[in-house]
């Protein structure tokens, strides 16, 4: 993989970072979320957040197992 494609990736990563980071902070009120028949009432903030980790753990759990059972190249 060359370099330049490598860098690209931490800066869109770094973006999206301070994006996320962006939009916590200014969701800072109160909502009531409804899982299931839980009620459960949290800064809003604070929802974003675990619903972005969830996606992150779910983008590394892709990335890590959705790769080992594809095509794969012959030997010589």
């Amino acid at each position: 993989m060359p370099v330049w494609i490598s860098r690209a990736k931490i800066v869109v990563a770094a973006i999206a970072i301070v994006l996320l980071a962006i939009v916590i902070l200014q969701n800072t009120e109160a909502v009531e979320t409804r899982l299931l028949f839980a009620k459960i009432t949290m800064p809003r903030a604070a929802l974003l957040l675990v619903i972005a980790a969830i996606g992150f753990a779910a983008g590394l759990l892709v990335g890590t197992f959705g790769t080992r059972g594809g095509t794969r190249k012959p030997k010589g």
